[in-house]
């Protein structure tokens, strides 16, 4: 992931970004870190293409991200957030999301793989429990796990982690961090 010269402005007269130049290899793990409202949560809108950029380039293998289409770039890219977005249906069917035509065994092995597992297995129907709207019935620490094992399952090359620890306890960031060390194994990740 090459990030040169880039610039952003939401508003003409106010850039975010002034000529940000990162480059990340594959299978590296780069860490932005920086003040609210420095615009690293910026970064990871512009390599899904949320925004485009104003001056600059984006490039993933050498090719420029804004002459690939949309869907060939957002399956490449694995993404957890600090908000996690959980919709109403089974655990399974939330884990799934990252993979729609993904096996029961696959969607139990990317929970497992992550640690979901232990605490799916443990509501009332396993992984056909359903969550409610907006994960309702679940812990922010269980969300972010299930949001975790939606990108293992994915199993995409890039990973971005918009501060998915922020809001946790320290007993689920706990639980949380080692499902994220075997998500960003092998995996180029962006972590804020």
């Amino acid at each position: 992931i090459e990030f040169e010269n880039l610039v952003f402005s939401y508003k003409p007269e106010h850039q975010i970004l002034h000529d940000v130049s990162i480059s990340a290899q594959p299978a590296q793990t780069i860490a932005i870190i920086g003040l609210a409202g420095s615009g690293k949560s910026t970064l990871i809108n512009l390599l899904l293409r949320f925004y485009e950029l104003t001056s600059g380039s984006l490039k993933i293998d050498g090719q420029d991200i804004r002459k690939v289409t949309l869907e060939s770039l957002r399956e490449k890219i694995g993404y957890v957030s600090q908000d996690v977005v959980i919709f109403e249906g089974t655990i399974a069917d939330n884990i799934r999301i990252g993979k729609p035509d993904a096996t029961e065994e696959e969607v139990i092995a990317a929970a497992k793989r992550c640690g979901a597992d232990s605490f799916i297995v443990k509501q009332a129907s396993g992984y056909n429990t359903q969550v409610g709207e907006r994960g309702g019935n679940l812990s922010g620490g269980q969300k972010q796990l299930i949001s975790i094992a939606r990108a293992m399952l994915k199993n995409s090359p890039i990973l971005l982690l918009d501060e998915p620890t922020s809001s946790l306890d320290s007993k689920s960031e706990q639980i949380v961090q080692e499902g994220l060390k075997a998500l960003i194994e092998g995996r180029t990740t962006l972590v804020i």
